[in-house]
């Protein structure tokens, strides 16, 4: 065990063990607002958006942002590419397998929350670029799979980097500082691009009331970006001010609009000031939508040796590379 992992345990497992506490159902209510925040124009309107970003992540610690400069097109297609790769036969999948502790490669079933002790209802891909060594579908497999991919998490990279420059300004920190925390070129880069499939919900479960898509969890990440599909909803968020009486606040879907979370680092980096609040994908009710759910997360990770470490010390300084490895240890199943 590093010294790193040794010294900051106790503020981890502080962190896991509230995720565990989180497997209840809870109540709804749609009395909070996740904001929609339009990006246009986004060099001359910087303080503006900067403001509606910080506004929303330290009450909600969730925002959707619009007009954000991926085109939908693009969207679309890495929809498809996803819907076609999880289309391909188990045996297939099944030679691209996720790499333990390392973000890469195809998993089903396996990741477990502390919440809930049960597996996520799902399947996933995950691209780590430094990674991916024998982890790609042959092009007579996937035409096109690794391109697309490729292609769609740079997008995603160069969107993370221009709202966490703003969250940068606002934290009194370089304007690249978090790009140069978060570098493609490194073979220390670890954000992750994941294809998602929640599997079409079975009738005899749809009255459960303790089965989940994705049981109540934080994101260990800098920031998230998720892409959803109109009508595919399940996604909720829980406050840090109603956590104690688990008042859920679901997130309305949009192909338009890609939804924003504050991860546990930047939590960390920012001295708490930026929550990283739970949320969950809970199950389709009896006369909703139960199909399959498809979904696409970026996750901006610090890359492997960058030391996170805030101004006023809230946290002990530990590595991206420690931290991570923490957290994917006790999400998944060994």
């Amino acid at each position: 065990m590093s010294d790193a992992i040794s010294g900051s345990r106790a503020h981890t497992m502080t962190e896991l063990d509230r995720e565990a506490s989180m497997g209840g159902p809870g109540t709804e209510t749609t009395e909070r607002e996740v904001r929609r925040i339009s990006l246009a124009d986004l060099e001359h309107r910087r303080e503006q958006v900067a403001d509606e970003l910080w506004s929303a992540a330290t009450d909600i610690g969730f925002f959707q942002v619009i007009d954000h400069g991926i085109d939908l097109l693009a969207v679309d297609h890495a929809f498809e590419m996803s819907a076609r790769f999880f289309a391909l036969p188990r045996q297939v999948k099944e030679q691209y397998p996720l790499k333990k502790g390392q973000n890469a490669g195809w998993e089903c079933m396996t990741q477990v929350r502390p919440s809930v002790g049960t597996p996520d209802q799902k399947e996933s891909y995950q691209f780590t670029r430094p990674r991916m060594e024998g982890l790609w579908p042959a092009e007579g497999e996937l035409a096109g799979f690794r391109s697309t991919i490729e292609d769609f998490e740079s997008r995603c990279h160069q969107l993370a980097m221009d709202l966490l420059s703003c969250f940068a300004d606002r934290l009194g920190l370089a304007r690249d500082f978090f790009a140069r925390a978060h570098d493609p070129a490194s073979a220390a880069y670890q954000s992750t691009l994941r294809l998602l499939h929640y599997y079409a919900f079975p009738d005899d479960l749809l009255d459960e009331p303790n089965v989940w898509r994705a049981g109540a969890h934080t994101d260990f990440d800098v920031l998230t970006l998720l892409f959803q599909r109109s009508g595919q909803g399940g996604l909720q968020v829980l406050p840090g001010a109603e956590a104690d009486g688990q008042a859920w606040t679901p997130i309305e879907p949009s192909d338009d609009a890609i939804t924003c979370n504050i991860g546990d680092m930047l939590m960390r980096w920012s001295d708490d000031r930026l929550p990283s609040n739970f949320h969950r994908v809970r199950a389709p009710r009896r006369g909703e939508y139960s199909g399959p759910r498809y979904t696409i997360a970026y996750f901006a990770q610090a890359d492997m040796d960058v030391t996170i470490e805030s101004a006023r010390r809230t946290y002990p300084p530990i590595t991206a590379a420690d931290y991570i490895a923490q957290r994917i240890a006790a999400n998944f199943a060994k």
